[in-house]
């Protein structure tokens, strides 16, 4: 079995109405974040804004004390929902099936309102990065059912960690 390996986390909030002190999505993902062992970088709020959330993307991407980027918030289909647009203006390689997983996994939760939520992951510059709804609910599941288990370096048959060296191989 492999050792654990921390890795470092930034936590991004998207909202036009929570304060950090009201956000609770972003406040369960850094319990669990730090309750797994790994390393919360940073905890920003933002408001629904394409540029400003791509400028957080990309800054994150760029530093290499961050390896990994959980957004929260702005992923669903009113016209202000830019969150998913952000970031993919900033990926390099989109990681398609974390939006298939993620809406099988809300089936158990939310049935087929599920289809609603546009999550999405993708990584730029070796850094992960991840996009989930802003309920604290759609959080939990996105952390406990998926991120969790791949950003474990223990979890078997494979993990993102173990990948994390090659991602700016070219």
């Amino acid at each position: 079995m492999s050792e654990f390996k921390p890795v470092r986390i930034a936590v991004l909030s998207v909202s036009d109405t929570r304060t950090l002190d009201t956000d609770k999505s972003g406040k369960v993902l850094a319990e669990r974040i730090e309750g797994a062992g790994h390393i919360l970088v940073e905890r920003v709020m933002v408001r629904d804004d394409r540029a400003v959330i791509a400028e957080h993307l990309r800054r994150w991407a760029d530093d290499p004390q961050v390896d990994v980027v959980i957004s929260t918030g702005g992923t669903g289909l009113t016209g202000r929902d830019v969150t998913v647009e952000a970031h993919r203006d900033v990926y390099e390689k989109e990681i398609e099936a974390f939006a298939s997983i993620f809406a099988m996994v809300s089936m158990r939760t939310v049935g087929t309102s599920a289809i609603q939520s546009r999550a999405t992951g993708g990584v730029r510059n070796g850094t992960y990065m991840f996009a989930l709804p802003g309920s604290s609910g759609a959080c939990r599941d996105g952390w406990d059912e998926i991120l969790r288990h791949q950003l474990d370096s223990t979890n078997g048959p494979c993990n993102l960690v173990e990948i994390m060296p090659r991602l700016t191989e070219r």
